[in-house]
């Protein structure tokens, strides 16, 4: 009973972050029909900020949980005016251009991680733990960190499916990934709705880096890694589907942790492989796919 707890908390650990992760490829691809090879240095751009601002902000004077708030409001922001100028002076040119899109997002993925490794280095960064603690859940354990930033993506992740889903912005976006000629005859502006699409996802990818800066090893590419993984998840669940990103972001964090437990690592990431290509044999759109 307390491996099957052990592997549960491990789940819900690595699932909040793809979670949020896939929730902003998917909004970007249904919204504007770009699949954004970028989308990873968002995440990485924060996780890089916050370790170099906390050491620099954390003092006597400074306690540890401000210095960590404080970076991490600042490298939101400053990630979401990355967004917003990749936006209008990039992706705006290349909406609904698959194949445009692709070459640009991957051009952009490639400058950035070189941009990275140029101005932060190549040396792997770990920062001081937040909150100190461990709790026995369900027979398994769980630092009191984890289990709180774990807690905080999740409710960020059910905030923005509300968002989605009850709001008027919502709507719009909903619409618009519908079929945004048919958006606009009924006066949604699409431009401004891709735009608000594109931020909210930035968001998405900004907060999850935020979160996981205590408790992750931070380098220049440690996008990469969430990026492959967030895609495996939006294909499994299919494209453009928010209920089918969180099914695959979960389906893909119980292979990790169940894979990695019993067998090796590297075997779990190949089980991953396999089972997208199963999938998609199966149903070439996904498991929620509908377009």
């Amino acid at each position: 009973m307390e491996i099957f707890g052990q592997l549960f908390l491990n789940s819900l650990q690595i699932s909040a972050a793809y979670i949020l992760f896939s929730l902003g490829l998917t909004l970007i691809f249904g919204v504007m029909k770009v699949v954004n090879f970028a989308h990873g240095e968002f995440f990485g751009l924060v996780l890089l900020l916050i370790a170099v601002l906390v050491p620099w902000l954390n003092n006597p004077s400074v306690p540890l949980v401000v210095a960590y708030g404080a970076a991490g409001a600042v490298s939101v922001l400053a990630t979401m005016a990355c967004g917003w100028f990749l936006y209008h002076f990039a992706f705006k040119k290349f909406q609904r251009d698959m194949v445009g899109s692709f070459v640009l997002s991957v051009g952009l993925s490639l400058l950035i991680q070189g941009l990275f490794l140029e101005f932060f280095g190549g040396v792997p960064i770990k920062l001081p733990d937040l909150i100190e603690g461990n709790l026995r859940i369900l027979g398994g354990a769980i630092t009191t960190q984890r289990l709180v930033l774990t807690l905080i993506a999740l409710l960020v992740a059910v905030t923005m499916c509300w968002l989605i889903a009850a709001t008027k912005l919502g709507k719009s976006l909903r619409a618009v990934a519908e079929d945004h000629e048919a958006a606009m005859l009924q006066g949604i502006p699409y431009r401004k709705t891709a735009l608000y699409g594109f931020l909210i996802a930035t968001f998405l990818a900004a907060i999850a880096g935020a979160l996981l800066a205590p408790v992750t090893v931070i380098s220049a590419n440690v996008g990469s890694d969430f990026l492959i993984k967030g895609f495996i998840a939006i294909v499994i669940g299919g494209l453009g589907s928010i209920p089918g990103s969180i099914i695959g972001s979960i389906l893909i964090a119980v292979i990790e942790s169940v894979g990695g437990y019993y067998f090796d690592p590297s075997l779990a990431t190949l089980a991953m492989f396999v089972i997208t290509m199963l999938v998609l044999l199966v149903r070439p759109k996904g498991i929620m796919g509908n377009g």
